[in-house]
């Protein structure tokens, strides 16, 4: 199998993730790397400008700050280059369509960054939920509280509006649960920042109603220490210290789902209150999404996959964190899209 040459345009934190999952891959390197922030020498090939490095890559992946997502999607797909974009696809969905719609013009494939999705515990649970052993889903909880210190936010962009923690962390549980449940059609929700009085959110709590009717809550929060987030659970990044609690509660008219542990929560005659319940644990080896994501980028690029992660599945979480934003600010209940 050829080699693929993948370019990473951005060398930040998200951006050495990447480059590091590149070298667990399996038939994939690194072609070389463009950031014009970057100070010190790094280890990989550094390019001179953006269009150096769509020319020596294969693909890229486009890790800049959110605000620049939009207009480097649009260089490289005007290079005809494929490009796997790092969450969110834009800070606006007006941005993301224009992405989406500049992609499908010129037939170059572009991937988003819920890596979320390569987890084998994530197709393990769309299987449980869509095989039917949870019955009818009627509810969803997720808790992403993650407590950050305050260096994360000495860098200046993390202050600005669109660089909260809606769109930097709770817009990968929006795609998960969307992935796992359905799209969301309506929210209702509630934001503060009384703890640090910046421009952007520290706590946001949301509705969501889903097209299929179950209704779900989201809380948010970056100022809140506790265990119960996707990162601090699942396992996947072995800089965050795994906990042995959940983050999502699935529950359905003949059982509950519990992630990212993977209890299913049964009852022989129910339902019924009074019956016992029967845990069911699915246990499964840790992953490694971001390589597994890497890997895929490769075989889409071959034209042997289509993405997993489509840039208008990553207009969606757009749209919803957008609804979230608008409904906290009006105090209306918003539609979606």
């Amino acid at each position: 199998m050829s080699v693929m040459k993948i370019g990473v345009a951005g060398v930040g934190l998200i951006g050495r993730q990447h480059l590091d999952a590149i070298e667990r891959a399996r038939n994939v390197t690194v072609s070389g790397v463009f950031d014009p922030a970057l100070e010190e020498d790094v280890q990989w090939p550094v390019t001179k400008s953006l269009a150096q490095l769509a020319e020596g890559s294969d693909g890229v992946i486009l890790a800049v700050p959110n605000h620049l997502h939009g207009e480097v999607a649009l260089a490289l797909i005007d290079a005809d280059c494929p490009i796997l974009i790092e969450k969110p696809l834009t800070p606006t969905a007006s941005e993301g369509l224009a992405v989406c719609e500049a992609a499908e013009r010129s037939g170059v494939p572009i991937l988003v960054g819920h890596h979320r999705r390569h987890n084998p515990l994530v197709a393990k649970a769309r299987e449980i939920i869509q095989g039917g052993r949870l019955g009818a889903v009627t509810t969803v909880q997720g808790t992403c509280w993650l407590p950050k210190p305050d260096s994360y936010y000495q860098q200046s962009w993390r202050q600005k509006e669109g660089a909260g923690p809606l769109l930097i962390n709770l817009i990968h549980d929006i795609d998960l649960l969307m992935y796992l449940c359905g799209p969301i059609a309506q929210v209702q929700a509630m934001e503060s920042n009384a703890v640090r009085r910046a421009d952007i959110e520290e706590v946001t709590v949301a509705t969501l109603r889903f097209a299929s009717g179950a209704l779900g809550t989201v809380n948010l929060s970056d100022v809140a220490v506790g265990p119960w987030s996707w990162e601090l659970t699942a396992g996947e990044n072995p800089a965050y210290p795994k906990t042995d609690q959940s983050s999502y509660l699935i529950g359905g008219t003949k059982g509950a789902l519990s992630l990212p542990n993977l209890s299913v929560w049964t009852q022989e005659d129910g339902p019924d209150w009074w019956a016992p319940m029967n845990q069911t644990r699915v246990p499964l080896p840790l992953s490694d999404p971001l390589k597994d994501q890497v890997e895929h980028f490769a075989e889409v690029i071959r034209g042997k996959a289509s993405p997993l992660v489509s840039g208008l599945d990553g207009l969606r979480a757009v749209q919803v964190i957008e609804a979230i934003k608008q409904a906290a600010e009006s105090g209306q209940l918003v539609s979606v899209g």
